[in-house]
């Protein structure tokens, strides 16, 4: 929890600015915009990271868009729209990532009081690589979301034989996309989540809650910091730990019912972790969600 000394640090000093400079001043205007568009996650960065450094990462203006999402787009664009492509040249790590999704996949899914079967949403999809080898096997219907038009145009080639059953391919970043609510028994998230903002994944899982039918999951696959955060800024990816990573679900309204961490991969890789989760059952007494 090292980022909470972070937070109680920086909320006394942006207390501090708020008060004394001018509120039409640049200072003021650049912390205001790293408060709210960024929280856990950039108040552990902020004592290792310049402020303007970091401002201009996160929050400066491209063409209508945050250049922290401007630059993973543009980053996405020299990426090849191949399954070596979509596993950042660790491409022979690909089977034991499907084997051990599918297995954590199985814990949910197709008995009483689990999730249906018959829709699945593939969030971050790329080429379908997960679609593919996890979904397409077990669900009726599958959707592929990406903000790649060149990976989807690609994974209708790639899920030939099995391309009937893709319903839709949509193509939006995340932090835009909201899933059809009440229709999805499985939403998969995987090595995306830290290409938004913490803002921006607090948001998307909220209205992932809204997409799933009763006794539907979501399900995060990504990569997980050992202690606090790390940022990439070539690719604008942030990636967080367990305890950031638990703290935005809990905020979204979600519970956490399993998480288990992917096995088979060398241990100078980043550790990878898989996180279950379903809508709060007080938040649904409530009438919260």
């Amino acid at each position: 929890m090292e980022y909470m000394g972070a937070h109680l640090a920086f909320k006394s000093r942006w207390h501090k600015t708020d008060e004394e400079l001018c509120r039409h001043s640049m200072s003021f205007i650049l912390h205001k915009a790293i408060r709210n568009d960024f929280f856990q996650s950039y108040l552990y960065l902020l004592e290792r990271l310049p402020l303007v450094k970091l401002y201009a990462l996160t929050s400066e203006v491209i063409n209508g868009e945050m250049q922290f999402y401007a630059r993973a787009k543009h980053f996405y664009k020299e990426v090849p729209a191949s399954e070596e492509g979509m596993m950042g040249d660790f491409i022979e790590l690909s089977n034991t990532d499907i084997e051990s999704s599918r297995e954590f996949l199985k814990n949910f899914v197709g008995g009483p009081g689990k999730a249906g079967t018959d829709f699945a949403l593939d969030c971050g999809s790329g080429i379908g690589r997960v679609s593919k080898h996890v979904l397409l096997p077990l669900f009726k219907h599958v959707e592929l979301v990406d903000m790649m038009d060149v990976f989807l145009t690609e994974a209708q080639n790639y899920l030939q034989g099995q391309g009937e059953k893709v319903d839709m391919y949509y193509c939006c970043s995340l932090q835009e996309f909201t899933p059809t609510p009440r229709k999805y028994d499985v939403i998969w998230i995987q090595w995306v989540s830290g290409n938004l903002t913490d803002k921006d994944l607090l948001g998307f899982f909220i209205r992932c809650q809204d997409g799933l039918k009763e006794n539907g999951i979501i399900i995060l696959k990504d990569n997980v910091a050992r202690e606090g955060c790390v940022l990439d800024p070539l690719d604008s990816s942030v990636i967080r730990d367990l305890n950031i990573l638990s703290s935005l679900i809990e905020k979204s309204g979600l519970s956490i019912v399993r998480r288990e961490k992917q096995e088979g991969f060398p241990e100078q890789c980043v550790p990878v972790w898989m996180i279950a989760m379903q809508k709060n059952p007080i938040h649904m007494r409530n009438g919260m969600l």
